[in-house]
């Protein structure tokens, strides 16, 4: 068996004097792929295993069964990496994108452009070397991945980018385009949102944001706590941060009324000028709890149906408008109930019933429809 298992893989050798680790590659159509075979001391391959490296994993993907059943019917390992070779032409077959090997010269020019770019600004790349997550700093500091996914086959098209931002990274690229272009093009995109970023960096900094939970980089939407159960859902314009945003009171009627009619009155206070968190505190005539003065928990009062804060990543916002109750509930939670109530009716998306602890009015939007 060794003979021959050795003159028909001549690149897959034992590690060891039993001959129960081997490691190398099994050549497929001309094509080598790395694995390592371990065998019990007994070397019964039912309780062998098989490591493959990622390109022969993805190759034998949907085929692992029979990766496996073969491992439990092969009578030697000889007849186990014949069969493994016949899986494997299935698959070349199947997917012959994972078979094409890039020519030396993909190689060679991907690592002189990484050296006229700059090791350091390389923070990984894919065992195939496809896959590049280049490092970037904005001129605030913040740090930056630009994702490029290379095309060996077609050069001279356009690498597949992307990256954390709050618009569409638009890359201009020619057959002459490098990764020192593609990197130049991403810190101008970076240096036109820095803007966008600073004045939520501010909100992030000085506020309790209740929605997101953890905000990134493209995310333009902010919920800010006001007070226990009130708070305010703005969305800022990247492409003009400081102009008055997008706004929405959440909580009691009665206490969010008032500060809508604040905000409608005093709009013409807007100052393009100023931060977006500076304008929000003057035109609602109020001052945010921060960090440094208040406790997060004091804004993150549980849903009164679940009894959970988050719920499917979404924190309550429907909230009984009865002063002396103010019990705040998911939105899908209160629908559910209200639903279920015999006394509840519906018209077009609201329903209206009661609330669960009170008993006064309370209405709710079907689940899933916006306000």
């Amino acid at each position: 068996m060794e003979g021959s298992l050795a003159k028909d893989n001549p690149l897959l050798l034992p590690l060891n004097k039993d001959k129960t680790v081997y490691d190398g590659f099994i050549t497929v159509k001309g094509q080598d792929f790395r694995m390592r075979i371990v065998l019990p001391p007994d070397r019964q391959l039912k309780r062998a295993r098989l490591h493959c490296c990622g390109q022969l994993k993805h190759l034998l993907r949907g085929y692992e069964h029979i990766v496996k059943q073969r491992l439990q019917q092969s009578a030697d390992l000889v007849s186990f990496i014949l069969e493994l070779r016949t899986v494997l032409e299935v698959g070349q077959k199947s997917r012959p994108e994972c078979c094409s090997v890039p020519p030396p010269q993909f190689y060679s020019q991907l690592i002189s452009e990484m050296e006229t770019l700059g090791w350091l600004k390389l923070l990984s790349i894919d065992t195939e070397f496809r896959t590049l997550r280049l490092k970037a700093e904005d001129s605030s500091g913040r740090q930056h991945i630009l994702t490029v996914k290379l095309k060996p086959k077609h050069p001279a098209e356009a690498p597949e980018c992307s990256a954390d931002l709050p618009v569409p990274l638009a890359i201009t690229w020619t057959p002459q385009s490098t990764l020192s272009h593609l990197h130049s093009q991403f810190l101008l995109v970076l240096e036109s949102l820095t803007e966008f970023w600073d004045v939520l960096d501010e909100i992030d900094g000085k506020t309790w944001i209740l929605e997101p939970e953890k905000p990134r980089r493209s995310d333009t939407m902010r919920r800010i706590a006001i007070e226990n159960n009130v708070s305010i859902k703005v969305e800022v314009d990247p492409r003009h941060p400081k102009m008055l945003p997008e706004c929405c009171l959440l909580g009691a009627e009665h206490v969010v009324t008032p500060l809508r009619n604040k905000l409608n009155a005093n709009m013409h206070l807007w100052n393009p000028d100023s931060g977006v968190l500076h304008n929000l505190r003057d035109v609602l005539e109020i001052e945010f709890p921060s960090p440094a003065t208040h406790e997060k928990s004091s804004f993150s009062a549980e849903c009164g149906i679940c009894y959970s804060y988050r719920l499917d990543a979404a924190i309550p916002d429907q909230v009984c408008n009865d002063p002396r109750c103010g019990q705040p509930f998911h939105q899908a939670c209160l629908y559910e109930w209200l639903r279920a109530l015999p006394s509840s009716r519906q018209s077009f998306n609201i329903v209206f019933g009661e609330c669960p602890y009170c008993g006064k009015p309370i209405t709710v939007k079907m689940a899933g429809q916006k306000s």
